[in-house]
């Protein structure tokens, strides 16, 4: 089943967004987030977690924790979210989410930082869809648990659980297939989501590799096909309560 998130729907939420690192909030949901904050309502993002990498692109180059720290300030201006925060800055910790414990992660998300779903409350919460990242799947499995069925007097109670697209899941198990069940039309907004990854400087790549600004822009219009609009973000359901 496909489900439609009407104009009016998305104008009333509180998206809570988990970013492993920054730029996932990018490749995932930029479209979703610039329509969201068009039409009135709110956007908050967590990103987990910034630090010095080499990387490898037409040359292997380091790339600081400042820069992406830097590179995110400017994005989220320009997507106009409501808040956001970066939860570790140290390189000792980037892309090493995995060996945290879990409930570690969970208390973040659930209760101790400034975004958390007690402060913010929000009524929709995005996770990075399980992927060979170990990141990815290490605020998955900790905002899965942060989200987990409750008493609504209790605590603030997650309507909508997505998890989102991301670059990595063109290389997985068969039994971690990325199987869509609800999408969003970015149509109006394709253009905001490249102009926002492209604002990821460090992280541009040429063309053909899989995370490239015109591969973002291949995949955005093949999800749109899947739904016949010109372009659309694509989402796993995880909870839908009316």
């Amino acid at each position: 089943m496909t489900w439609s998130l009407s104009d009016e729907f998305l104008s009333k939420q509180r998206l809570l967004i988990l970013a492993p690192h920054a730029d996932d909030e990018t490749y995932g949901c930029a479209g979703t987030i610039a329509r969201v904050k068009n039409l009135g309502g709110e956007v908050y993002v967590i990103a987990f977690s910034v630090g010095d990498i080499v990387q490898y692109g037409e040359t292997k180059k380091m790339v600081r924790g400042e820069t992406r720290l830097d590179e995110f300030e400017i994005v989220m201006k320009y997507l106009k979210v409501d808040d956001h925060e970066v939860i570790f800055h140290e390189s000792e910790k980037h892309l090493r989410l995995d060996v945290m414990p879990r409930r570690d992660l969970v208390d973040i998300i659930e209760r101790s930082s400034r975004l958390s779903i007690e402060n913010v409350k929000p009524t929709m919460l995005f996770l990075p869809a399980v992927s060979y990242n170990q990141d990815h799947e290490a605020i998955f499995r900790a905002g899965f648990t942060a989200c987990r069925p409750h008493l609504r007097e209790a605590k603030p109670f997650q309507y909508i659980v997505l998890a989102y697209d991301n670059t990595s899941l063109s290389w997985s198990v068969e039994r971690e297939k990325f199987h869509p069940q609800l999408y969003i039309d970015i149509s109006e907004f394709l253009e905001v989501k490249k102009k926002a990854l492209s604002l990821h400087a460090s992280q541009i790549r040429p063309s053909a590799f899989h995370g490239s600004i015109e591969s973002v822009d291949y995949w955005a219009r093949v999800r749109g096909r899947e739904i016949s609009v010109e372009a659309a973000e694509a989402y796993m359901c995880l909870r839908f309560v009316l």
